[in-house]
């Protein structure tokens, strides 16, 4: 493990570690000590990392609320306010939906140049939000944006935010009857794209939003503007990520959906730990 000051290679273990069981090392040429989590961003914390990225997981994927959570680690002996664990989502959350973008790109087929794109409502600060969403044909993710106006700015915005994580350009777009939707097309996106306007082709988009919508509902709504679209965006990316289907409506078997959630729930908790 090299150096966190001066990068260097000259690094040697001490026999003692941390409170926490971490292993802590010394730089010849520095002389600086640090341990494992020195550099990141869980460094100071007071509970192991795998704690937390356990927690953060549960967080983001199931319907829990922050005291849910601070009573279920109660019972294991794990002892934190519910507080802690609304920093921890703020630490960790955006690392890990940033980290799931950048796998996505680049890996929209044929199908995936279909975009279904509509956006849906959340209650912010006591007022409404527009939460922007697309899916592919196979209902695959394609980007998550929240905006607290539903115009054409945010429109042409959140085209060119999944155009710019996808790394591609649809070759055709399905939008509901709103009036921005045509010209953010043309400007962002180029007007070789087909643009169509029906409400019953995007219906596998409205069931989709099911999701967010249900997961949200527990919450009772989001204080800050930061907060929610920080907090949409990882759910929705989190959830994509586990989603065992790669094509619409797909069978797939129970013993290859717990172990797929397994392998991808492994990969999540590698990321977070090492954030």
């Amino acid at each position: 493990m090299d150096c966190v000051a001066c990068s260097s290679s000259e690094v040697t273990e001490r026999p003692e570690r941390t409170a926490q069981g971490y292993r802590r090392f010394r730089c010849r040429t520095c002389s600086k000590q640090y341990n494992e989590r020195s550099g990141t961003v869980l460094n100071h914390t007071q509970y192991p990392s795998d704690v937390i990225a356990l927690l953060v997981l549960w967080r983001l994927r199931y319907r829990l609320t922050l005291r849910d959570l601070t009573e279920m680690f109660l019972i294991r002996g794990i002892v934190f306010s519910y507080e802690a664990v609304r920093e921890w989502e703020a630490k960790l959350a955006p690392l890990l939906a940033d980290e799931l973008r950048q796998r996505r790109r680049g890996k929209g087929g044929a199908r995936g140049r279909r975009w279904h794109v509509d956006e849906t409502y959340l209650k912010v600060g006591g007022r409404w939000a527009y939460l922007y969403r697309a899916i592919d044909r196979d209902g695959n993710l394609v980007d998550t944006m929240l905006s607290e106006h539903r115009d054409m700015a945010a429109a042409q915005a959140f085209f060119r935010s999944a155009k710019s994580v996808t790394g591609v350009v649809p070759d055709q777009v399905t939008t509901d009857g709103h009036g921005s939707y045509p010209r953010a097309i043309r400007s962002t996106l180029g007007r070789n794209v087909e643009h169509r306007t029906s409400a019953y082709k995007n219906n596998r988009l409205e069931q989709d939003h099911r999701g967010v919508k249900g997961r949200t509902r527990c919450m009772r709504g989001f204080k800050r503007f930061t907060s929610a679209e920080r907090f949409c965006r990882s759910y929705d990316e989190l959830r994509n990520f586990l989603r065992p289907c790669t094509r619409h409506n797909q069978y797939v078997s129970a013993r290859r959906r717990r172990l797929l959630h397994l392998r991808r729930a492994t990969s999540v908790l590698a990321i977070l730990e090492a954030a």
